[in-house]
């Protein structure tokens, strides 16, 4: 059985790669050719049964086998109960059973994978999980008659897990489409139907239990949860609305031990499965947009800081040198809230939206600046590594040293400040000296310690207004406390490569009751 990954959350966790490495069972059922898609007329309300519905759509999913071909893992990888006791090491150096030879090659490692997947054309294609057929050195699917077809690898995209499959042998395939004309809602019946441990042809029912999940490293997804149980090994299979469409790919569970379900499974939305699945088609791999920004989300307390009225938006942070939001005439500070016409809700909207454009192409991007919204023109482009490469933070900073205090600093609100000295400026790369505020003193539960602000960063902007000196950053905070407000917005250059150029709500204010 390979296991993908555990993201924990708390004491519970994530659990991606659904896959089994089980003997399969074969339900024997001849195959109809088919040239038109497969449709189902669901019943009005509840259904009595799913039966019709799994018996139209099951010839079309496949169970997925893959060989895989890994290079073999250095022996501290591998788990061993005895691993850090006095003498392991010496033992394992002596009688390892992975004892390497010392000059001999290194070997591949064959291993065995298994998941689910569904034709979407009758020429054979196939969606299944990236997961699924990562490092895959033979592909093979299972059919619902027990027809075994060799199958191979159209393209895949790592950022969404998907993949595509064609098999091998011609002819003309049962095959379902997305559900992409509406997406389901909260409540809604569905039926899930894979190959979990193996056991293939399996099918399972619940409902849609809540939509727009976000699973971590899943950017580019809009997750729907479902209570249809799902195990490993559905991996790459279909769940189905009751007119047998796909609302999307079943890709991660919710486990407190990393192992089987508990009724909570994610599936991939069929919207942006089918978006994939085309460009894969079409291209055999995924040249995503790129704007060349460093974003984070709003909040109600940005807003409120601001004086905007909608917290949605994303705010551009930092922008990369000669990426394509610099020769648009985007600028740091800019929050971008609609692409081509859509809103955007929050940074990971936008990063989606982004990653859907076609590298060249030429986008609307609505921003607000200074309170006022404007359009903006980017034609975005495809990532270069090679150019971010040159644009990273220098890691020398990571190392430095809180600030020694001296005569210059000045006593405010949550702690102690001084303008940057030559040095100082040079070493955060913010300019020359006297271009912002290094925090030299952090008072314990003051404004700087909630705010996340560290002795060693720099207070660079207040409310968009550069502070050079003490007395800049206190006329801003008393601007900003009679015009009612409780937080400032602080830009702050950081310390540490993690943090760096941050934007931060600063609550430095004490507004009195009313009366």
């Amino acid at each position: 059985m390979m296991k993908v990954g555990t993201v924990r959350t708390r004491r519970f966790g994530i659990a991606a790669g659904l896959m089994a490495a089980l003997a399969m069972g074969s339900a024997m059922a001849p195959l109809a050719a088919a040239q038109k898609p497969i449709a189902v007329t669901p019943p009005a309300g509840a259904p009595m049964s799913f039966a019709d519905l799994i018996e139209r759509v099951s010839p079309a999913v496949v169970s997925v086998q893959v060989t895989t071909e890994v290079k073999v893992a250095d022996r501290n990888s591998a788990f061993n109960p005895f691993r850090g006791l006095p003498g392991f090491d010496e033992y394992e150096d002596q009688f390892g059973e992975d004892k390497k030879e010392e000059g001999a090659p290194e070997k591949d490692q064959e291993g065995n994978a298994l998941g689910s997947g569904f034709f979407i054309s009758p020429q054979g294609y196939i969606v299944t999980n990236n997961h699924v057929v990562e490092n895959a050195r033979e592909v093979t699917v299972t059919l619902k008659n027990g027809d075994q077809l060799e199958a191979e690898i159209v393209g895949t995209d790592e950022q969404t897990d998907l993949a595509v499959l064609k098999v091998k042998k011609s002819g003309s395939y049962p095959f379902v489409e997305f559900a992409t004309r509406a997406k389901p809602r909260v409540g809604d019946w569905v039926v899930a139907v894979g190959n979990p441990f193996g056991l293939g042809g399996t099918a399972t029912a619940g409902i849609v239990s809540a939509d727009g999940r976000e699973l971590l490293g899943g950017n580019y997804n809009d997750f729907i949860q479902i209570d249809a149980p799902i195990n490993r090994g559905n991996s790459g299979g279909p769940t189905f609305n009751l007119n047998g469409e796909v609302i999307g790919v079943n890709t991660a569970i919710f486990s407190d031990t990393g192992g089987g379900s508990v009724g909570i499974g994610f599936a991939i939305e069929a919207n942006a499965v089918k978006t994939i699945a085309d460009t894969l088609i079409k291209n055999g791999k995924v040249v995503r947009g790129w704007l060349g920004v460093e974003i984070q989300s709003m909040s109600q307390r940005y807003a409120d800081a601001w004086s905007l009225k909608s917290p949605n938006g994303a705010i551009v942070r930092t922008v990369t040198a000669g990426g394509p939001a610099e020769a648009s005439g985007i600028k740091r500070g800019d929050i971008i809230i609609a692409v081509n016409g859509e809103d955007v809700k929050d940074n990971r909207q936008l990063t989606q939206r982004v990653g859907s454009l076609l590298a060249g192409s030429t986008n609307n991007f609505k921003v607000i600046r200074d309170g006022k919204e404007q359009m903006i023109k980017v034609t975005v482009r495809a990532r270069d590594d090679k150019a971010l490469a040159s644009n990273e933070l220098d890691p020398a900073r990571a190392d430095m040293k809180p600030p020694t205090p001296s005569d210059a600093d000045v006593k405010v609100l949550g702690g102690t400040v001084r303008s940057l000295t030559e040095a100082e400026a040079k070493k955060f790369d913010v300019g020359a000296a006297g271009t912002g505020l290094i925090v030299v003193t952090v008072e314990t539960r003051g404004a700087f310690s909630k705010a996340d602000i560290f002795p060693g960063d720099v207070i660079l902007e207040v409310n968009n207004k550069v502070v050079k000196t003490p007395k800049e950053y206190e006329d801003v905070i008393a601007a900003a406390k009679s015009a009612g407000k409780k937080d400032v917005i602080a830009r702050v250059g950081c310390g540490n490569q993690e943090r760096c150029f941050d934007l931060t709500v600063l609550r430095p204010i004490e507004i009195a009751p009313a009366e």
